[in-house]
């Protein structure tokens, strides 16, 4: 199977590697920036499951593909997602499965009016990793794992093959018979963790030891109550290991959104809790703390847009 990696950051960068590392196929799409930085160096990653260092196929955005690929990872941020549609459009072939990794739901939509829904399968990935200052992959210690499945349910021929090729990668890999319950359940914690430490500007464990743990909860509930009337109710596992999650005094959690609010980058606060408040208001209900998060951070987006 040929991989096409979009995206060599902390995400893409990691998944992508360890699959090289495995013996696949595949070339990384990235911009040129990125491309010279790898040509220079290697891959690099740091990480407790192993470091790495390999020299990776690269494709800029525009380059000509030998042939098709046979599926795509797509690994960029949601901001990013316009640029990425244009940039894989001449890799893919009438066969081409696209895994979006992507925060949030809203971006299913969008690839489906671009690609056609058969070509888009569900997916999410949980990871910590960053890049260092020299372009290297930091994995720190949370266990990557991968998800993917069809959206309408079930087994198919093309997830098994995918399966089958992710196997031996050093991370765990999971075909999903509900890939969209998995995807609502994520959406459910990033909206919950997002609005909490963007809005209070801190750490899980900060705002907990000032009193937030109410706060934190209430928030979790307002997100599965949207999950809920969508018809995907988090299962009572996740929302008590979500709860605890959010919960802990000596947490050192922050979403990555606050970290993008703190360097004064772009931000997805759109397509995780602008999109949880629409979906929301359609359902009838109110996310009054998640809303005031979203407007936290879209005036933060405002006046950003506005220095640049």
């Amino acid at each position: 199977m040929r991989w096409l990696v979009l995206g060599a950051g902390g995400v893409g960068g990691y998944f992508g590697g360890r699959l090289q590392e495995a013996g696949r196929d595949v070339t990384f799409l990235v911009r040129p920036a990125r491309a010279a930085t790898l040509h220079d160096q290697g891959l690099v990653i740091e990480s407790p499951d192993g470091a790495l260092r390999l020299q990776p196929q690269l494709l800029l955005p525009g380059g000509p593909a030998s042939r098709p690929f046979d599926a795509v990872l797509l690994t960029c941020k949601a901001y990013d997602l316009e640029a990425a549609i244009v940039a894989l459009a001449p890799c893919l072939g009438d066969g081409t499965a696209i895994l979006p990794l992507l925060n949030g739901l809203l971006h299913l939509d969008r690839l489906d009016a671009a690609f056609g829904a058969g070509r888009v399968l569900g997916g999410l990935c949980h990871i910590s990793a960053t890049l260092g200052p020299a372009g290297e992959i930091r994995h720190l210690d949370l266990p990557p794992r991968l998800v993917f499945g069809e959206r309408s349910g079930g087994a198919s021929d093309r997830v098994q093959a995918i399966a089958a090729d992710l196997a031996p990668a050093k991370f765990k890999s999971v075909a999903s018979d509900d890939v969209l319950q998995d995807m609502w359940e994520k959406f459910t914690l990033l909206a919950s963790l997002a609005g909490l430490t963007c809005l209070m500007r801190g750490s899980v464990g900060e705002i907990v030891r000032a009193g937030g743990a109410p706060v934190a909860r209430a928030m979790v509930a307002e997100a599965a109550a949207v999950a809920a009337a969508a018809g995907h109710g988090p299962r009572a596992r996740f929302l008590e290991a979500t709860e605890q999650r959010l919960t802990d005094p000596g947490s050192t959690v922050q979403a990555s959104m606050l970290r993008d609010l703190e360097r004064g980058g772009p931000t997805e606060g759109a397509h995780i809790l602008g999109d949880m408040v629409a979906r929301g208001r359609k359902a009838g209900l109110a996310t009054p703390l998640i809303e005031a998060a979203a407007c936290h951070v879209a005036v933060y987006e405002a006046k950003r847009t506005v220095v640049q």
